[in-house]
Order: structure tokens, then sequence, then C-alpha cells
């Protein structure tokens, strides 16, 4: 099964590299419909939280320790699943998670702001705890849903037993090369048991953490959250069965993919670490949302939720080169006046649009372009620039993608002013 979904991840890539070219020759125009909230109206019951269901999701899918496979479940299958994923985590830890946090935590200033925004993030819940290891509100946005917690109190056990098949290939892949890919992401949040909440409490297993609370919630307009209640989601789950909803792609889409539209998109965890009850709790919030302009144009509730959360520490790898391109512009522009620090690999913000914004970069390890992108505006060239313009820093695990020569590479972007010194 996971040779089977190797190879469609493979095909699935191809794919959407031969998209990637057509569209360039012959770019077309996405139309975005209006934004159309759930027709049923919130009931009057107090918001529900799922946390017996989210701690049995991080023992069944993310290996969580100290708590039994729930009982409906034949352990024999867990158990397998479990003896593989916990290798991967082992390895990830001696290979990159050991390597990565004593480098990052020497770059990242004391007084970096521990409310983390991760756009085009996944679940990559692991890396922006790497990278951030004392964070209080961490925020992941992505296309794909969170996925329905609740699903472990009723999935059938054939399914479970494939469906684990599936986190561990997408757990396996990004702990393996420091990102996933968006074919893997897109097929795993598709999955009854959602892959995108496996990521995020594998990554609490990894860092020493277990789940405390779970809740979803919408995004209102002015930003701030509302969260739901079972029977508000219970009525959503009808109406989208009833109407369809969410099960047809759009005819048209200008980036290659599209976001997924569930009753169960954004969610919060709150988090301590494991075992230590009177830890004060942390968050972690998943929203889904399309990140490009003509999406933001129609819908901003994600861009007014950031911007009440004032300056934040910032990261992103792996992102498709999205911050490049001109239709990117709203969240980059966002991104630039509330960052006080950002990470990511050579798929951040370019110098052209950083250093206006007063912003430098600093570079480590080896950049000779992109292995992929869609460059009409020859944006690689800056980014050659740049690591050519600045010593050789060494860089000893790989952050996101790698560049044209498979090295690792890294950048740094802080206010100008900052004088700290670079390693």
């Amino acid at each position: 099964m996971r040779n089977l979904l190797a190879t469609t991840l493979v095909f699935g890539a191809l794919a959407h590299s031969v998209a990637m070219a057509d569209t360039a020759k012959k770019p077309e125009k996405e139309v975005i419909p209006p934004l159309v909230e759930p027709a049923a109206k919130p009931p009057k019951t107090p918001a529900t939280d799922y946390a017996k269901q989210a701690l049995d999701f991080y023992r069944v899918a993310a290996c969580g320790p100290d708590r039994a496979i729930p009982s409906q479940f034949t352990a024999a299958p867990i158990d397998r699943h479990c003896k593989e994923v916990t290798e991967t985590y082992a390895t990830y830890k001696k290979a990159w998670v050991d390597k990565a946090v004593p480098f990052i935590n020497e770059l990242r200033p004391k007084d970096a702001p521990k409310t983390v925004v991760y756009p085009f993030g996944g679940g990559d819940l692991s890396s922006a705890l790497a990278a951030f290891p004392d964070a209080t509100e961490i925020t992941t946005i992505s296309l794909e849903s969170a996925g329905d917690v609740r699903v472990i109190d009723t999935i059938k056990q054939a399914t479970l037993t494939q469906d684990l098949g599936k986190v561990a290939f997408l757990l396996g892949y990004l702990y393996k090369s420091a990102h996933s890919t968006t074919d893997g992401l897109q097929q795993g949040s598709h999955s009854e048991l959602s892959s995108t909440l496996a990521m995020a409490l594998s990554g609490m297993v990894v860092h020493g953490l277990e789940p405390v609370s779970l809740r979803y919630f919408d995004i209102q307009g002015d930003g701030t959250l509302r969260y739901l209640s079972n029977e508000e989601l219970d009525l959503r789950v009808a109406e989208y069965a009833a109407t369809k909803r969410g099960k047809t792609p759009p005819k048209v889409v200008t980036h290659y993919w599209y976001e997924q539209d569930t009753p169960f998109n954004n969610v919060e965890i709150t988090f301590r670490p494991r075992g230590d009850a009177k830890a004060a709790p942390r968050t972690y919030r998943h929203i889904v949302a399309n990140l490009d302009d003509p999406h933001l144009d129609v819908d901003d509730r994600v861009i007014k939720h950031l911007r009440l959360k004032g300056k934040v520490s910032v990261m992103t790898k792996a992102a498709s080169f999205l911050l490049w391109y001109d239709d990117f512009t709203k969240i980059r522009n966002h991104l630039l006046a509330t960052t006080a620090w950002m990470i990511s690999d050579a798929s951040g913000i370019p110098p052209s649009y950083a250093e206006p914004a007063g912003f430098e970069h600093v570079t480590y390890g080896e950049f000779a372009g992109p292995y992929f992108v869609i460059d009409a505006k020859g944006t690689r060239h800056e980014f050659v620039k740049l690591w050519k313009s600045q010593p050789k820093r060494p860089l000893a695990f790989r952050f996101g993608y790698p560049d044209a020569n498979k090295a690792a590479h890294l950048m740094v972007m802080r206010p100008k002013a900052a004088s700290a010194s670079t390693k």
C-alpha cells in the first residue's frame, strides 16, 4: 500500500510539473466565487472541547506514549505503525532536530516574539517548535483542512489500518526530507484519518509535548475567533453532504491547487510538556486559507486575524516560492508590516521587497538557484547574488527545499537596525 502511495505521489508530482509548464504558456484567470458561509445557524450550545479524541488520535496516529490504545481497535496494526513511526522520529531527531534547535537558538534574538506565524506550513508543527521552542502561540496556514478528530471514535479497523499507512508515509517524507510535497499533503488531508492532524500531533510527540484540548473555530469578519459546538458541526456535516459542498474542484485553478472546504477547516489545539499538569498550556492553530490576492480580495478574514497578533516571528519553508509572485502581494506586504524576525529557505521574501521595507537577509549554506520554479521575473538571480555577496556560513542540516545542486540553505530576514553578530 505504501509503495502504491509513493508511486501515486511521484506521478502526481510529474503531473504537477507538466501542469505548471502548460499554465505558464497559456495562463488562465481563476474565477473566485463569492464567499459562502454554511447556512446552518449556530445553535445555542457552548463550544465543544474534543480533548479525549485528541488524546486518542495522538496515541493511535502520532504514537504518543503513556496512553492505552482505544479498546475498539486491534492493537497489532497500530503497534506495527508505531514501530515504524517511532523509528522515523528517532532518526529525525538525531539527523535534524538535534542539529537545528541549537543552531537556530543561536540565530534567533532573545526578544523575538513568542507568537509565530507559519504560512504555507501544512500541519508542520514540529519544524515550528524546532525553530521556536518557547513559542506560546503558533499558527500554520495552508490549503489543507485540519480534518475531523471525531472519526477516531467511529473509524472502521480496515480503514484505520489503511490510513495509518498514509500517515506513516507522509511523516516519513517530512521527517526525512525536511519538507512535504503538496501532492502528499492534499492526499493525506482527504483521508478519513486526517494526516494534517496526525502531522501536528506528531510534532508534539517529537518535542515531548501532549495535547490538552482541541476545538474547531470560524474566523469572524473582524478577525476574532468563534468556537464551534458539536451540534453546529453536525449541522454542517449534514449540509455539506446534502449539497455535495466541497466535492467539486474549481474549473480553473491559478496555482494548480485549491483549498479544501470542509466543516472541519480550522482547529485549535492547546498543549503542554508531557506529564506536566501544572504547565501553562500553549496554543497551536491551523487555518485553511488560499493566500493569493484574488482569494484575499474576496475573503480577507485571515489577514484581519493575523493583524490582531501585532508583531510576530515568522517562518516559512518549502513554500513553492509563492512569496516571489505578484499575486501574493497582500500576504507578502502583511508579513513585511508585522514581522519582527523571520527564518526561511529561499522560498521566503525576496530582497527586492525586503530591503525597501527596512529588512536585511543573512544567509547560511549554499544557494545556486531553485531546483524548480516558474520565474518569469528572474527572481532567482536576486537570491544567487545574495548568497554570493555574503560570507559562506556553514549549515549542517536542510531547512526546507535544497537548492538546484541539492545543497542545504537557510536565511534570516531581520530589521536592518539589528546589530546582533552573525554566526
